[in-house]
């Protein structure tokens, strides 16, 4: 039975990242939606944007074309704008699917999820951008998101990616609500090691949602280097 799918992309990421999973659901007979969000456009001006503005976005996808039992996937920070927009479009979906994705905790914002590491990253990249945008450095990209790819396509795919507004790694959004009724997966790469393992790792997002991870293969970034894997879990998770 043909299904349709919304696919949010993480940060620094257009929907052009999803293309390679995009055509794997398609040629199995699948609707499939890519919308580069608010904000990460090449040339986007990220000032005065919000983490709602985001989460309205993906609302306006799903009404303004009338799509109804639609499966949404979120990928890294995608999870915080498709929490917020779930409750207003939970009549039209039929399942919510975090990927490797940040699940909100009450009044807890990306920021508050990571590593030292990374907010000492992020606010310095923050501070020396002008614009108070996150750039992706290559070296971390290379030994932690993309790590399960050849050099040449660890480039490829860093040189596509725009700064990434800070302000949607600081603001919150509400919890998921079990009460909402709509079935919820949590979809985790086997070599994912964007967030190390232990206190900071992604097993937690699962527990949040009580949810077991669901393994697929690959790392963060298996749109690119497990596309048939990743969507095969897409369709049975």
């Amino acid at each position: 039975m043909s299904e349709t799918f919304v696919l949010i992309t993480g940060a620094w990421h257009g929907g052009w990242s999803w293309r390679p999973v995009a055509e794997h659901l398609r040629a199995a007979g699948h609707r499939v939606l890519t919308p580069t969000l608010p904000g990460l456009h090449d040339g986007d001006d990220p000032t005065g944007l919000h983490l709602s503005d985001v989460a309205d976005f993906v609302v306006d996808v799903v009404e303004s074309e009338d799509l109804n039992n639609v499966t949404l996937v979120a990928h890294s920070w995608g999870g915080y704008p498709m929490t917020e927009a779930a409750p207003r479009l939970a009549d039209r979906l039929r399942k919510l699917i975090y990927w490797s994705a940040f699940v909100p905790g009450d009044g807890r914002c990306l920021y508050d999820e990571v590593p030292p590491h990374y907010q000492e990253m992020f606010t310095a990249q923050a501070a020396a951008s002008g614009n108070n945008t996150v750039a992706m450095p290559y070296e971390v990209w290379q030994a932690a998101f993309m790590n399960d790819a050849p050099e040449p396509v660890q480039r490829a795919i860093h040189e596509l990616m725009v700064p990434q507004p800070f302000q949607y790694f600081t603001e919150t959004v509400a919890p998921f609500d079990p009460a909402l009724g709509i079935p919820v997966a949590y979809i985790l790469g086997v070599e994912d090691i964007a967030l190390p393992p232990g206190q900071y790792g992604w097993p937690r997002f699962a527990e949040r949602l009580g949810v077991d991870p669901v393994p697929a293969p690959g790392g963060h970034e298996a749109c690119f280097t497990q596309p048939a894997g990743l969507a095969q879990v897409l369709l049975t998770a």
